[in-house]
C-alpha cells in the first residue's frame, strides 16, 4: 500500500525495519558471489558445453557489462514506478534466468541467459540501497544500515570463490547458478510483507528514452574497450582489433559527454549530475572510481601471483584472497562507530591513507605473509569510504530520488573496477614483458607461457626459466603496489581538502515522497 509522504525526518525504524535490511542484503550477498563464483566453475562449464575461448570471455563478461550498462537506467526507474516493485520484478527474473543458465545446453543460451542476469541484477543493487534510505531516516541507524548492506557485499564477493569451490566438488557447474533461485524465493516471498513501497510522484513514470540509449551508448562501448586492454599481451595489438578498442573507448566519451549535456538541460533527469557542483561529493564519487582502479588492479595481480608464482590450486587462493574481501568488510562494520569520534570525511581520509600504507608490503615485499597482510590492511582502510561515502552519496538527494543516486554511486564502482583492471593489468604484463623479452617465445608474454614453455625444456634449463618468469611476475606486483599507494595517497588528501572547502550537500525537501508505512 503507498502512502502519501513527510519529508525525510529523523524517525527511528522499527524491529520491522532492521527485518527488511536482512531481506535487502540478500541479493546484495547474492551479486557479489555471482560475479566472482564463475570464475571458478567456468573451465568446467567450458569443458562440457564445448565452449571457445570467445565465448568463455563472453559468458564470463556479459553479465558484468549488462549490469554497468543498466544500472543508471533501473536507478531512475524505480523511482518513477517503486523501488519494491521494481527489485521484486528483477528478483523474479533473476530465479528464473538462473536456472536457464544452469541447464543451458549450449554456450549460446548461457551467453543469453548471463546477459539477461545482468538486466535483472542492474535493477537489485540501486532498490536495495534507495529503499535503505527510505525506510532508515534516522541519520545513525541509516549510517549502521548502509554499513551492514556492504558489509555483505565485499563479504559475498569473498565467499563466493569458496562457496563455488566446495559446490564443484559434489555438484556440476550449474549448481554454482542455482543457489540464487532460493535466496531470490525468499526475498520474493518476504518483500511484500516487510518492504514498504516508495516513488518519486512529482517525476511521472515516463523516463526520456533518449537519456537511456545515451548511457547505454557510453558505458557499454567504454567498459568493452577497457575489457579488451586488459587481454592485451603487452607487445602491440593487431591495427584492426586496436582500431576497434580506441574507438569503442573515444566513441564511449564522447556519447558520455552528450548524455552529460542533456542530463543537465531536463528538469527530471535520468542521473542528476547537478549533485557533482558540491566538492565533497564530487570527491567521494572519484574516490569511489578511483578505489575500484586500485583495489581490481590489485586484486587481479595478487590471485595471479596466488596461483602462477606460488603454485596454489584456485580454490586454495580464493581462500588465501578471502582476507581482502573480510577487510573491506570489517572496514564498513567499523565506519559508523568511527564516525561517532570523528567526521566522516575524516574517517574516510584517514582509511585512505591507512590503504595506502597496506600497499607498502607489495611493493617491497614477496611471499605469502606479507602480501597477504597487505592486501587485508588495503582493505580494511577503504570501509569507511564505501559505507560513509555510499551514504553521503545517497543521503545528499531527497528520499524520492535515492534511486537515481544509488545508481551513481554503482556506476562509480563498476567503471572503478573495469579501469582498474584494464589499466593496472596491462601495466603489470608489460613490466613482466620488458624483463623477459630477451627470452622469446610465450613465455615473453605471459608467466602461463612460461610455464607452457619449460615443459619441453631439460629439467635445469625449465628451472631456470621459470626463476626468471616468476621474478618477473613478481616485479610488476610490486609496480601495482606502488602505484595503488600513491592513488590511495592522492585520494586521501583530494577528500581531506575537499572537506575543507565546502559542506556537503543538504537534501532538498522531500515534496512529495512517499512515506514510509505505519510501523517502518
Amino acid at each position: 500500500m503507498e502512502h502519501e509522504g513527510q519529508g525525510a525526518g529523523s524517525v527511528r525504524a522499527g524491529t520491522r525495519g532492521w527485518l527488511a535490511l536482512a531481506v535487502l542484503a540478500l541479493p546484495s550477498l547474492l551479486m557479489a558471489m555471482d560475479m566472482t563464483a564463475l570464475l571458478l566453475a567456468l573451465p568446467q562449464l567450458s569443458t562440457d558445453l564445448g565452449a571457445s575461448g570467445t565465448e568463455q570471455l563472453w559468458i564470463s563478461d556479459a553479465y558484468g557489462f549488462m549490469v554497468a550498462g543498466f544500472v543508471i537506467t533501473m536507478g531512475t526507474l524505480g523511482d518513477r514506478i517503486g523501488r519494491r516493485r521494481l527489485l521484486l520484478t528483477g528478483a523474479a527474473a533473476f530465479a528464473v534466468l538462473s536456472a536457464v543458465a544452469a541447464y543451458a545446453p549450449d554456450p549460446g543460451t548461457l551467453i543469453a541467459a548471463r546477459a539477461l542476469l545482468g538486466v535483472a541484477g542492474a535493477t537489485l543493487m540501486p532498490s536495495t540501497l534507495a529503499l535503505i534510505i527510505n525506510i532508515f531516516r534516522d541519520e545513525r541507524e541509516r549510517g549502521k544500515a548502509i554499513a551492514i548492506w556492504a558489509t555483505c557485499q565485499f563479504a559475498g564477493g569473498a565467499f563466493g570463490p569458496v562457496l563455488a569451490g566446495l559446490l564443484l566438488q559434489r555438484f556440476w557447474w550449474g549448481s554454482v547458478f542455482l543457489v540464487a533461485v532460493p535466496v531470490m524465493a525468499l526475498l520474493l516471498a518476504a518483500g511484500p510483507v516487510l518492504l514498504p513501497e516508495f516513488r518519486d510522484r512529482s517525476a511521472g513514470r515516463r523516463i526520456d528514452p533518449l537519456s537511456v540509449a545515451l548511457s547505454l551508448g557510453a558505458v557499454l562501448p567504454m567498459v568493452y574497450g577497457m575489457k579488451q586492454l586488459t587481454l592485451a599481451d603487452g607487445h602491440g595489438v593487431a591495427a584492426p582489433a586496436a582500431a576497434l578498442v580506441g574507438g569503442a573507448l573515444v566513441g564511449g566519451a564522447l556519447v558520455g559527454a552528450v548524455f552529460v549535456r542533456r542530463q543537465l538541460t531536463l528538469d527530471h533527469p535520468l542521473l542528476d549530475l547537478r549533485l557533482l557542483r558540491s566538492r565533497p561529493l564530487s570527491a567521494v564519487l572519484v574516490s569511489l572510481v578511483f578505489a575500484g582502479v586500485a583495489m581490481a588492479g590489485t586484486g587481479l595481480m595478487v590471485t595471479q601471483y596466488l596461483q602462477d608464482v606460488l603454485g596454489h590450486s584456485p580454490l586454495a587462493s580464493a581462500v588465501l584472497f578471502a582476507p581482502m574481501g573480510l577487510g573491506v568488510a570489517a572496514g564498513t562494520m567499523a565506519a559508523p562507530a568511527l564516525a561517532k569520534r570523528v567526521r566522516p570525511a575524516t574517517a574516510i581520509a584517514s582509511g585512505l591513507a591507512l590503504s595506502a600504507a597496506g600497499c607498502l608490503p607489495l611493493l617491497v615485499s614477496d611471499g605469502l605473509v606479507p602480501v597477504i597482510a597487505g592486501i587485508t590492511v588495503l582493505a580494511l582502510g577503504t570501509g569507511p569510504l564505501f559505507a560513509l561515502g555510499t551514504g553521503l552519496v545517497v543521503g545528499s538527494v531527497p528520499p524520492e530520488r535515492a534511486g537515481s543516486a544509488a545508481s551513481m554511486s554503482e556506476t562509480g564502482n563498476y567503471l572503478g573496477g573495469s579501469l582498474g583492471l584494464a589499466v593496472i593489468g596491462v601495466i603489470g604484463a608489460s613490466v613482466y614483458q620488458a624483463r623477459m623479452d630477451h627470452v622469446g617465445g610465450a613465455a615473453a608474454r605471459t608467466l602461463a607461457g612460461a610455464v607452457a614453455d619449460a615443459g619441453h625444456l631439460p629439467p635445469a634449463r625449465a628451472g631456470e626459466l621459470l626463476d626468471g618468469a616468476r621474478a618477473a611476475f613478481t616485479a610488476g606486483l610490486h609496480v601495482t603496489g606502488a602505484i595503488a599507494a600513491a592513488i590511495f595517497a592522492v585520494l586521501a588528501v583530494l577528500v581531506a581538502a575537499s572537506a575543507r572547502r565546502g559542506a556537503a550537500p543538504e537534501p532538498a525537501p522531500a515534496a512529495e515522497a512517499e512515506a514510509r508505512p505505519a510501523g517502518v
